[in-house]
């Protein structure tokens, strides 16, 4: 994709899209914060898995992703309604569209790695981030019954 052309952006517009982070946000401290506290260990923004994932907890190979609403197309329906009001439609959703698309490929080059995918939309790390653990949680059990479920079934096989 080639880089846009930002020249009739406002100064101050510009400067507040630059100051938009991609890592290091509120709710991935709040999530890896929580983590950390329950004794998980895992590795942040880990760049030798597709799509660098906000955490990968290796160990288990789970990869979880904390996306902002806005820049991966929560409630897309009602975002493109938004944007086509806006300035630069176009734009906005020519580059929502390959972050979802981008997003997509990412998860099937995970699962194909082996890796299972947790995504969590940053207000919902935010309003709710005991449930967002608890569900993290949850796949790491199944990850340690499958691994157990395995082993049994290996023995058998000896």
């Amino acid at each position: 994709m080639p880089k846009p052309d930002f020249s009739d952006v406002p100064a101050p517009r510009r400067r507040i899209m630059k100051s938009i982070k991609s890592k290091d946000t509120k709710p991935e401290i709040l999530l890896r914060k929580a983590l950390w506290h329950k004794g998980y260990r895992y590795r942040k923004n880990y760049k030798a898995l597709a799509g660098s994932p906000d955490m990968a907890l290796t160990k288990y190979k789970i990869a979880v992703f904390v996306d902002s609403e806005f820049f991966h197309g929560k409630d897309y329906e009602k975002l493109v309604e938004r944007l086509k009001r806006g300035k630069r439609p176009e734009y906005w959703l020519s580059k929502i569209d390959a972050n979802i698309k981008r997003d997509a490929e990412n998860e099937a080059n995970l699962h194909g790695a082996g890796y299972r995918v947790l995504r969590f939309w940053g207000e919902d790390v935010v309003k709710d981030t005991e449930g967002c653990v608890k569900a993290i949680e949850d796949l790491i059990w199944d990850c340690k019954l499958q691994d157990m479920q395995d082993a049994v079934t290996d023995f058998g096989k000896e």
